[in-house]
Formats: structure tokens, sequence, C-alpha cells
């Protein structure tokens, strides 16, 4: 009997929790609509309802808070850094920076690998080269985040044909063997 009435108290907390989600979640969607930049972060490949406000708050408003995307880049997290001691150097992650901002970029950039040609072929690109899944996924987010502070800084929707294109003139081997 005490552990059928702590299952119905556990079920009465966990519909009161849920309610709140979804409140969120509303008041969420709401105001990233209502953002003057939300179109630029709704447009990119497998961002979709989760992850296009996020990257909107990992932005923010103030343009010149970040000097270039490589600031962005070491703040987040997604930036290795390299230790050196004497002979010896070792390149590791960020340890102090904000957890739920790497994990953003980190989460989107393996959701684009499915919506976006040259994430997936960059992508498999470090995997036959050896790379783990985390890793080759984290040298994603580091090339996205370039982009997205291009497209941000210019308030330019990101294309995927305008990048396409651009990797065609730079001759990466990314778009090598595009049959599109």
């Amino acid at each position: 009997m005490p552990k059928r009435l702590l299952v119905r108290a556990l079920i009465s907390q966990l519909r009161a929790a849920r309610q709140a989600l979804e409140s969120f979640d509303e008041a969420i969607a709401e105001h990233a609509h209502s953002h003057p930049d939300f179109a630029l972060f709704d447009a990119l490949p497998g961002a979709g309802a989760v992850f296009a406000p996020r990257l909107l708050v990992a932005f923010g408003e103030r343009r010149e808070r970040y000097a270039d995307a490589a600031a962005l880049q070491k703040y987040c997290g997604i930036a290795p850094v390299t230790g050196r001691s004497g002979n010896a150097c070792w390149v590791h992650w960020r340890y102090q920076c904000p957890k739920f901002l790497r994990q953003t970029f980190v989460e989107w950039s393996g959701a684009s690998i499915q919506k976006c040609f040259w994430a997936r072929a960059y992508y498999e690109q470090q995997r036959q080269r050896g790379k783990s899944h985390n890793v080759a996924v984290r040298g994603l987010a580091f090339k996205w985040i370039r982009i997205l502070f291009r497209c941000w800084q210019s308030r330019t929707p990101y294309n995927e044909a305008t990048y396409l294109n651009s990797l065609k003139r730079r001759g990466s081997p990314l778009i090598g063997n595009q049959t599109q």
C-alpha cells in the first residue's frame, strides 16, 4: 500500500512538471519567433524548434561582444586548448566554459549531419581519418561556428548552395565527389 501511494504522488508531480515544461516551451517559441534574428537560426539545417532558439541565445544580440568567430569558439568551449611544458605538447578540450552552450553547438552539429551535404561529408572524412564520433562532431561544430558567425555578423541567412559554391571555388575535398 505505501508504494502505491508513493507512485501516485510521483505521478502527480511528474504531471505538474510536464505542464510547466510545456508552458516554458510555448513561451520560448513565442519569444524566439518574435526576435529579429530568429530567421538566421531557423534557416539552419537541422536546427528546428529545439536548436534554433538555443543558437539564437548562444549568439545573442550584441554583435560587438565577440571580436571574431575564434573568440566565440573559445568562449563556448569548442576550440581546443593546446598545453605545452618543455618538449611535451598536448591538446584537450576546455574545462572552464558554459557547458550548456558547448552542448548546444555539439548537439546541433550532430543533427546537421543528416540535413547538410557538406556537414555529412566532413563528418565522414573525419571518421575515415580515425577520429571518434565525438571528436568529429566537435570538429564540425568548430566549422559551423565560423559559418554562423559570418551569417550573424552580416545578418544573412545561411544558404547551402552559396556555401557549396564557396567550397568549390576553394577546391575543397568535401565536395570533390558531389553528385548534385
